[in-house]
């Protein structure tokens, strides 16, 4: 019987908004890895701290005091940990430091590796857990696209496009021309309301520690339950996992075939997950499709098997892989011509694609408005009007979703260095105009 199916089948099938919630192991058996790992994260602590209370090195592990007791007996007995003093309720209540002998034994685990943070979970219970926390089928109401899109101005058409894609969370490639809003519309995506879900900080596969948690993709969310659980014996759920919003993770130009493996750290001798693997039951939005180093079609055919069998493949350094789910939302954003990217066959890998159009006039107009409202400048109408029809209509530049903004800014820019009134002028906004954009002029002029 397995360890994930034991704990969150037997013990009441606690589910929360999330759909599950990992259950506190009750035993060393029931963290389904090592033991000596375990040991090895105590003394590391220990070493690393100087002096910690027991109870203090039972949260820092995410596990229950009670699982690290006997450990701690046992240490004591071998003389690797002694108890500088105690308030008298036992080893959690006791003062813990390192022997002589103690701190020779931290360094020879810290020799193996520097991993020094939450138990690691193994790599089945994640993988049932990223199966368990899919997002259900229909699980997105037209109602909800439109709420996440409310800060931007997107007109029925577009959402209707990309309404399918995201509820069927299946590959997608928006293109169009720069400053079109790409970015901004999948970032947008983030905005969607989803029930939280649970990561393991680090996973443990074939003796290696793999770290997962990463603060600059996954938000915490900040659990009372948890917090008032802190003041007693008893946590909410499995220290070793968090709950996070959905996670959504960018990468552009920068973005290498090396990226999205494991990436090992030779000093520290710990892997860092790659990418994709941290936007399990996410998003991973490719940025610039077609500006990386390697070719489109080395990406793309990196992604063949994950995206038609969701399941990935990674390398450890020394040799061997480990299979892990891939429950990632794909999304390929590119300023470039889809037959610049690949052929036919290419592109047929790609379920959904969207071209984002230019806006038209009385969007862009609706644009330009609520920006300068945004920024409390004054306008009128007639103003803006006769700005598009001299820039745009007459002077045929092409709209962009982009400008408003970047005029305005520079408007704003005029005003403050002049000391001008927050309204958008004639004169201002043509000025402002000037220094966004260059002009076709002969250099030789």
């Amino acid at each position: 019987m397995s360890a994930i199916a034991d704990p969150i089948e037997t013990q009441d099938q606690r589910s929360t908004a999330s759909g599950i919630q990992p259950p506190v192991p009750e035993s060393l058996e029931e963290l389904a890895i090592p033991p000596a790992i375990v040991e090895q994260l105590l003394l590391k602590y220990l070493y690393f701290r100087g002096e910690l209370l027991g109870r203090e090195m039972g949260s820092l592990l995410g596990l229950s005091f009670s699982l690290i007791d006997d450990l701690l007996e046992t240490f004591k007995r071998q003389h690797y940990v002694g108890v500088k003093k105690s308030l008298g309720m036992g080893n959690m209540s006791g003062i813990f430091a390192l022997t002589e002998a103690g701190r020779n034994l931290a360094r020879e685990h810290l020799s193996n590796n520097q991993y020094a943070g939450p138990a690691p979970v193994p790599l089945y219970q994640y993988a049932e857990v990223v199966r368990r926390q899919k997002l259900a089928d229909n699980w997105l109401s037209p109602q909800s696209l439109v709420d996440a899109f409310k800060h931007l101005v997107v007109e029925a058409d577009v959402l209707a496009q990309i309404g399918p894609a995201v509820n069927a969370s299946k590959s997608f490639l928006i293109y169009g021309q720069p400053g079109n809003g790409k970015t901004a519309l999948a970032e947008s995506l983030f905005r969607v309301n989803t029930e939280p879900i649970f990561m393991p900080y680090a996973l443990e596969c074939q003796g290696n520690i793999i770290q997962l948690y990463d603060p600059i993709y996954h938000q915490k969310i900040d659990d009372a339950q948890a917090e008032m659980s802190a003041l007693s014996t008893e946590l909410p759920y499995d220290g070793r996992w968090f709950k996070c919003r959905r996670p959504f993770i960018i990468t552009g130009g920068e973005l290498t075939l090396e990226m999205l493996d494991l990436s090992y750290n030779p000093h520290s001798k710990v892997y860092d997950a790659p990418f994709q693997l941290k936007a399990n039951n996410g998003i991973y939005l490719i940025d610039d499709f077609g500006r990386q180093k390697a070719n489109p079609a080395e990406i793309l055919n990196r992604w063949i098997v994950p995206m038609e069998r969701h399941i990935d493949y990674l390398s450890f350094h020394a040799g061997g892989k480990m299979t892990v789910p891939f429950e990632a939302f794909l999304i390929f954003s590119t300023n470039l011509r889809p037959d610049q990217l690949g052929d036919e066959a290419f592109l047929r890998r790609i379920q959904y694609k969207m071209f984002l159009r230019s806006p038209r006039q009385p969007e862009f107009l609706h644009i330009f408005q609520r920006f300068a409202e945004s920024r409390k400048l004054e306008f009128t109408t007639e103003t803006i009007d006769l700005f598009i029809q001299k820039h745009y209509l007459s002077g045929g530049k092409r709209f962009r979703r982009c400008h408003p903004r970047d005029v305005i800014m520079h408007a704003v820019d005029i005003i403050n260095f002049e000391s001008l009134p927050s309204v958008l002028t004639e004169d201002v906004l043509d000025r402002a105009f000037q220094s966004c954009f260059v002009e076709n002029i002969d250099v030789n002029d």
